[in-house]
């Protein structure tokens, strides 16, 4: 069994905490993906080399997908050869990178870096893309897998829901796995996800950012509360 078969038709959790958050702690982060694991997710989907390095130790037998964030906008998920690098050393087995047509800060392209990655290390690469296009370059380059975790993520102001036509776009044209990752919020969703093609579905902010959560159930008796 390899680690895609691992994860086909099954839930990815992205456990993550920004800076300053009460969960940003390698501890946390760890009790997080083992309650997400415990719950029945097959993967985890972490950022940050601290906390990778923590989860890999942990738990040495989980698919675990890493990234690192470089900055807030533009190209920051793991954006450089530096990047994907360091996250590869820590014993991912599949290294997360923006798979957008953008220019990446360390002016490389996206084929080079995949090619250099895999002369020094035998990992996976996922693709997080933002449009079909986007999905079909990445491919061109050489990635394993693509993520729509960038839709709606590039310009504009950022839809509510997840992008499921794309989903469905890319699971129809592309030759390797996709995964449906970005706002979905709901079961029915991630269940969606699946009979439109996707190969493995990630789940974040729904599951693990607790903040957000409660904020939703908060904001919805404010409401309640102003209409009574």
């Amino acid at each position: 069994m390899t680690v895609l078969d691992d994860l086909r038709g099954r839930l990815v959790v992205s456990c993550q905490a920004d800076p300053g958050e009460p969960l940003d702690d390698p501890a946390h982060i760890v009790a997080l993906a083992r309650s997400a694991l415990r719950g029945g997710a097959a993967g985890i989907r972490a950022q940050g080399l601290r906390d990778l390095r923590a989860l890999r130790a942990a738990l040495p037998d989980t698919p675990l997908i890493g990234l690192v964030k470089d900055g807030t906008s533009g190209v920051y998920i793991t954006p450089t050869l530096t990047h994907v690098l360091a996250v590869a050393e820590t014993g991912v087995d599949i290294v997360a990178v923006d798979g957008t047509r953008r220019q990446r800060p360390d002016g490389r392209t996206l084929a080079d870096t995949v090619a250099a990655l895999r002369e020094r290390y035998d990992v996976l690469v996922m693709a997080d893309v933002a449009a079909l296009a986007d999905a079909q370059a990445a491919v061109a380059a050489g990635v394993d897998l693509v993520g729509t975790t960038l839709a709606g993520y590039t310009g504009g102001a950022v839809p509510h829901d997840p992008d499921l036509d794309l989903v469905g776009a890319l699971a129809a044209r592309l030759p390797v796995p996709v995964v449906a990752e970005g706002r979905i919020n709901t079961p029915e969703e991630a269940a969606e996800a699946l009979r439109l093609g996707a190969h493995s579905v990630v789940v974040g902010t729904a599951i693990t950012r607790p903040a957000v959560i409660t904020s939703r159930f908060a904001a919805a008796l404010v409401t309640s509360r102003e209409l009574s």
